[in-house]
């Protein structure tokens, strides 16, 4: 009798597209992501209403199949100016983090790879922000500058790429400790190269995860500024601004405020669950 052996071939790990379509969170994140997206993108398809229509005669009416999420106190239609406000809000989250990622990621980079008195006199500066709340700083330098959203996301950035340039700078060093960068070194590869070809790359993940997450608190925070008047400027829609004007008639007609409300929570939650998700998809294997 002949015996038949069996190999066993070594199973290959998932993709990482696998993986990530096997995470509930991360794919209810996108979709609310993806939506808030579109709705950005072409308001105009999705508003029922123009939203800077005024109508006297329907004035503070109550959410109804006509307006599903009521009128406004000059009868502007609610659902077409939170649908409107996600361009402002969409539009925060990415101006007012990206360029406070961009430089932060270049400085820390740098100030990891080189050490040395660089490293020092960043450390003393970052000391000297994370003192200060963030919301204090952004404040600050908003009623300097000015209300508006320019200036808005001029003051972020001064104040947010501090954050990212330490994390990068954590990462770089960590990465200085591989196999791989002492052989660029001894290869004679140039500094910019062993940067930015080889120990960024490998340092990039969790300023990604940070960025999705910080996106996140940019629309709470470009909606807290609407709210108290420094961020956007009525009669633009924009969340913080519906509530601010919604304010005064919070006891007579709730919907002006919670409705904007609830697209500030449900967007938040998109960015925070495709960041938890990226974490964990992310995070080395064993």
């Amino acid at each position: 009798m002949s015996e038949v052996s069996s190999i066993h071939t070594p199973t290959a790990p998932p993709s990482l597209l696998r993986r990530a379509l096997c995470k509930p969170g991360l794919m209810l994140g996108v979709a609310i992501v993806g939506v808030s997206s579109l709705l950005a993108i072409a308001p105009s398809l999705f508003a029922p209403y123009d939203p800077n229509f005024i109508d006297y005669n329907a004035v503070k009416q109550p959410p109804s199949w006509a307006h599903p999420f009521g009128t406004d106190m000059l009868g502007r239609d609610s659902l077409s100016r939170v649908i409107a406000a996600y361009s402002v809000n969409m539009q925060m989250a990415v101006l007012a983090t990206v360029f406070a990622m961009i430089i932060g990621v270049t400085v820390g980079a740098l100030v990891g790879y080189y050490r040395g008195i660089a490293d020092a006199i960043f450390g003393r500066f970052v000391d000297a922000i994370i003192t200060f709340p963030f919301l204090v700083l952004v404040i600050a330098v908003v009623a300097v500058l000015g209300p508006g959203l320019v200036n808005m996301y001029i003051a972020i950035t001064l104040v947010n790429w501090v954050y990212y340039a330490r994390l990068m700078r954590a990462e770089v060093i960590t990465q200085m400790g591989n196999d791989y960068a002492s052989a660029g070194v001894v290869m004679g590869y140039s500094d910019r190269r062993i940067i930015f070809r080889h120990l960024l790359p490998n340092a990039i993940t969790p300023v990604i995860v940070y960025w999705m997450t910080d996106m996140a608190l940019a629309i709470l925070l470009g909606s807290s500024l609407g709210y108290l008047g420094l961020g956007a400027q009525p009669p633009q829609a924009e969340w913080g601004v519906l509530i601010a004007e919604g304010r005064n008639f919070i006891t007579t007609a709730w919907w002006l405020s919670l409705m904007p409300g609830i697209a500030i929570v449900i967007t938040g939650i998109g960015f925070s669950l495709i960041g938890d998700g990226l974490a964990d998809l992310l995070r080395p294997r064993d």
